[in-house]
């Protein structure tokens, strides 16, 4: 399970290197333990996945894409 997890992270790693964030959040939406940066992860995900709901609810999609990869960079050090 541990190994698991560590190629989840490595996988994620390599997605946000690449550029690939929707991919990269799309991970780190799935992961089970986000802590602080939960919120910015998810809202990063629905941006991606659903941002007519969040235009709706009078959020802006891009905002909460790059608070997200902000999150990420931070929590698992990417260098980018």
């Amino acid at each position: 399970e541990r190994e698991d997890a560590m190629t989840k992270l490595d996988t994620l790693r390599a997605a946000a290197i690449a550029g690939d964030w929707r991919t990269a959040v799309a991970i780190a939406a799935r992961f089970p333990r986000l802590g602080a940066i939960r919120g910015a992860v998810l809202d990063a995900h629905m941006a991606y996945t659903n941002p007519r709901f969040l235009r709706q609810i009078g959020r802006c999609p891009d905002a909460a894409i790059a608070a997200g990869r902000s999150a990420i960079i931070a929590a698992y050090s990417i260098e980018h």
